[in-house]
């Protein structure tokens, strides 16, 4: 793609309102280098995203005149300089971003909220914003316009009148209503993929946790489960929900909670009864993967699919940012083979960011990883943090191979391999012509 033809410049003012730069054209940025976006990273901004500044940062862009990367701090409307700032897009779920916004991360003088920030500018041709990224999931069932909270509050006060003394129902409707959790919202409407918090501690110091008290890196965005539900207050939600709801999943894991696998006798003692009660269903364990013999536990229990969180498969880069207390990375590795060896449908919730999961030592590291493990699917997950602070903490500063490169390389190598946004019903684990499953027209 000639860089006559990339999109222009986003920015914004003081007052958060948007422009595009007349000849400044969309740069992007993989690790801390500013670079062109290919075409075929280029999509349209998907609908249900949202724009965001990033306060008091300059954006960089790309000057055909000059045939480099600029700084631009100021514009001139008339007569007087405006100071401006970077834009960056919050894409909807199920798109994997490719490139961070392009800005000068050291003007920078706040700590950024915990959303993924992607490169975004303005197609003059197609008269629309795009947005540095690739579609990895298709369904749609998360997408904000399913979530009615007009709909959802009379089933709240509904179902808590139903269960009036299960602990569980009263966090789940605080996660719905004031969190805006989609999944316990799902609990409620009574359909697809329902959450189960069981574990109010972690053996985990994530970076970027969205449920750490307190955080060194940021606010967390909402409170952990305060206490561990018994077996009979999951059954009593759950259960139901498995028997009746379309598409019908239930996940530990999936909530405001530290991880489960610290509550793993629990949670065993509730799938065997869960699965006593119906065959109907798919019951899935998101979990740190921190200790194999309970992960082997919950697998004879009765779990369909797993789904194991890394941010990276590099020993060095996954503990700079887990931060793990009493386990090994090793530890991990040997949870997703166990899961995978008891025949569960095995995924790896991976954390991408552009940089350090396409580095060259990533990439060649997640081939050896999947020939070792056998997992069937990488739940490529934007990681939501600031991403100077994450690159810094990385030790990141070269750009990668390219994010859509990478998934080609590794598609390559692995056709057998599924990308994915969301976890899957135990019908849609190996759907008809999986092995073409990506890209996504």
């Amino acid at each position: 793609m000639k860089s006559k033809k990339l999109p222009k410049l986003l920015y914004a003012d003081s007052q958060g309102n948007i422009y595009d730069h007349p000849y400044l054209t969309m740069a992007g940025m993989s690790a801390d280098e500013a670079v062109l976006p290919e075409s075929v990273e280029l999509i349209p901004l998907p609908d249900d995203s949202r724009l965001f500044t990033i306060p008091d940062t300059p954006p960089i862009a790309w000057d055909e005149d000059q045939g480099s990367f600029v700084t631009l701090s100021q514009v001139r409307e008339g007569r007087r300089s405006m100071k401006i700032q970077a834009v960056s897009a919050f894409m909807a779920p199920g798109y994997m971003r490719t490139l961070l916004p392009a800005c000068d991360y050291s003007k920078k003088k706040v700590h950024l909220p915990l959303w993924s920030y992607t490169a975004v500018g303005w197609d003059e041709e197609r008269e629309c914003f795009v947005v540095a990224a690739t579609r990895v999931d298709d369904n749609e069932n998360w997408l904000p316009k399913n979530y009615d909270d007009r709909k959802l509050d009379p089933l709240v006060r509904k179902m808590l009148a139903e269960f009036p003394k299960n602990r569980l129902i009263e966090q789940l409707s605080r996660c719905a209503v004031d969190y805006h959790c989609f999944a316990a919202k799902n609990l409620f409407f009574r359909r697809w993929e329902a959450p189960i918090p069981t574990s109010p501690v972690c053996n985990s110091r994530c970076l970027g946790c969205i449920s750490l008290q307190p955080s060194d890196c940021c606010p967390s965005n909402h409170e952990r489960i305060p206490f561990v539900p018994t077996p009979e207050e999951i059954v009593e939600l759950m259960l139901p929900h498995l028997r009746q709801a379309p598409e019908p999943i239930v996940s530990y894991g999936q909530g405001c909670e530290g991880d489960p696998i610290m509550q793993a006798d629990t949670i065993a003692e509730a799938t065997r009864r869960l699965k006593a009660g119906t065959s109907r269903g798919t019951v899935n364990f998101n979990s740190n993967g921190s200790m194999p013999d309970r992960v082997r536990m919950l697998c004879d229990a009765g779990m369909d699919s797993m789904r194991f969180s890394m941010n990276s498969v590099q020993e060095g880069f996954y503990n700079s940012y887990y931060r793990p207390k009493g386990y090994r990375f090793a530890d991990v590795v040997e949870s997703v083979q166990a899961a995978k060896q008891k025949g569960l449908f095995t995924m790896i919730n991976y954390l991408v960011s552009p940089g350090v999961t396409d580095s060259p030592s990533e990439l060649e590291a997640l081939l050896k990883f999947i020939e070792k493990t056998g997992v069937d699917m990488l739940q490529m997950r934007n990681l939501s943090i600031d991403p100077a602070f994450y690159n810094e903490r990385m030790g990141v500063q070269k750009r990668g191979v390219g994010m859509y490169r990478m998934l080609q390389e590794v598609k390559k190598a692995f056709p057998k391999i599924q990308y994915g946004y969301f976890n899957r019903t135990k019908e849609r684990f190996f759907p008809d012509g999986f092995e073409k499953g990506w890209p996504i027209k």
